[in-house]
């Protein structure tokens, strides 16, 4: 047994199980790709400190150093359980027995669990300032374009408004920014809007848009494919679900036990698997930092007030106007994020649209995956990563639900085009949602097809951390 991809699974399950029991440990996707990163963290340098193998230096400098009898699945169990009963001390039932099948009561155990938890407690020491993700004190702006809380939902709030700016990153040697987004006016914008508004409209509301609009270029209505794309790649911090890194390393894992790593020919070792889920978790604890601090530089508001309040009538901060501009539907609601498992109301995200948390998380965490498997920084093509394998989403694995208490089916999707077109596909499911532009992903041409390296959208900030991280060798940040 892999000791790395074990204890990866059950830190994946204590994400999914904080989303569920209502104690609200390291939830939404802030926190939760922030405590993924340092359960990583500690197991990798923990091992590595065992094996003792200059190819894989350490993250944090000082560590003292193992002896030399020191089980290696027991430092990785020692850091595994010492960072996941920090983070989420109310199971600790589950880590208790988690870790019960895989000790052994002997000296060699005993020495590797204690300097794994001495690592542990060494990379949660240097995190132990990072700030929360509340809004205490937070004052939204009532200016046209702003961010504000979905309508359908206003009682919602906003999520980590001063986690981005006051957290230190992890391993970027830059605090990597965007340009600004495209504002109302826009000719970018008002393509973005016109699709959103028929891609990512509520069922019911379908009629209310022309099935093929006018535009240049036209816009059709969200086909049903485009649709099981939305619902695949949500994890919207649902019940039994559990946030996107989560789904994240769910994918990586099926390429951890499949494919070969290009340096060997053959499976990774748990050394080679440390460092991998470790390089993925920090780039996207660095994503969720970046791209909240960019999400409330920018504050553009989402799709659900962008449509409703398109005219300069409508809105907090409106003026006179009684000849509405034909882009605005005062009435649109989205498909919005699945509360999968839940009674309630599908949503809109309680944070800023632009760049989109998912686009960012997602590249960063496959592209890092591309690098670490031999793509060369820089490529922006297909792959061969996921050739011959098949993923269920676990929004539709035919157990969970949707907010009417039906089951989805279970569907087998295939990528053929590997890890680069789950990093596309991932973007644009949040247009086909109706809760992001598609700018917020990345930008466009006039024929609507993605355009890279524009320091625009949650997919160009994402490769950029990857490969900044993946080029610096996963050193300790200073910024």
């Amino acid at each position: 047994m892999d000791a790395i991809l074990y204890w990866n699974d059950v830190s994946l399950e204590a994400n999914r199980i904080s989303h569920t029991n209502g104690k609200n440990e390291q939830t939404g996707p802030t926190l939760s790709s922030r405590a993924l990163a340092i359960v990583h963290l500690a197991m990798y340098d923990a091992l590595a400190g065992v094996a003792n193998n200059p190819s894989f230096p350490h993250y944090l400098t000082g560590l003292p150093v193992p002896n030399p009898a020191a089980s290696a699945d027991a430092a990785v169990a020692g850091a595994a359980y010492t960072t996941l009963l920090n983070l989420f001390p109310s199971q600790q039932d589950f880590f208790d027995t988690s870790l019960s099948a895989v000790s052994l009561p002997n000296p060699s155990f005993d020495e590797g669990f204690n300097y794994g938890r001495t690592v542990a407690l060494a990379i949660l020491n240097d995190r132990k300032n990072d700030p929360n993700a509340k809004a205490d004190g937070y004052i939204p702006s009532m200016a046209r374009g702003k961010h504000r809380p979905d309508p359908d939902d206003p009682d919602q709030g906003y999520h980590a408004p001063y986690y981005g700016a006051a957290s230190k990153c992890f391993a970027v040697t830059v605090r990597h920014g965007l340009n600004s987004p495209p504002q109302p006016g826009d000719t970018s914008y008002t393509n973005a809007l016109r699709e959103v508004r028929s891609k990512g409209i509520a069922p019911e509301l379908m009629a209310t848009v022309p099935a093929v609009s006018l535009s240049v270029p036209p816009v059709t209505r969200r086909t049903v494919d485009q649709t099981l794309i939305g619902l695949y790649w949500g994890y919207d911090g649902a019940s039994g679900l559990g946030t996107p890194p989560r789904l994240y390393n769910q994918i990586i894992r099926e390429i951890a036990l499949n494919k070969p790593n290009p340096n060997t020919s053959a499976l990774n070792t748990p050394l080679e698997n440390a460092r991998l889920f470790a390089m993925v978790n920090v780039a996207m604890a660095d994503a969720g930092i970046l791209a909240w601090e960019q999400k409330y530089i920018h504050n553009l508001w989402r799709p659900v007030l962008g449509i409703r309040e398109h005219d300069p009538s409508m809105g907090p901060s409106g003026i006179g106007n009684n000849n509405i501009d034909n882009d605005c539907h005062s009435l649109w609601l989205p498909l919005g994020a699945p509360s999968t498992n839940s009674s309630k109301k599908n949503f809109t995200p309680p944070f800023p649209a632009y760049p989109s948390g998912h686009a960012t998380f997602g590249a960063a965490a496959f592209h890092m995956t591309r690098l670490f498997y031999g793509v060369t920084p820089g490529d922006r093509n297909s792959d061969n990563l996921f050739q011959g394998l098949t993923f269920v989403s676990e929004e539709m694995n035919g157990v969970n639900k949707d907010n009417k208490g039906t089951v989805r089916p279970r569907h087998v999707r295939n990528f053929p085009g590997g890890l680069w077109q789950m990093i596309e596909e991932n973007g644009r499911s949040r247009v086909y949602l109706g809760v992001h532009w598609v700018f917020d992903a990345f930008k466009v041409d006039s024929a609507n097809n993605p355009i890279f390296d524009q320091k625009t959208g949650g997919v160009d900030l994402g490769l950029t951390i990857a490969e900044d991280i993946y080029s610096n060798g996963m050193t300790k940040s200073t910024v």
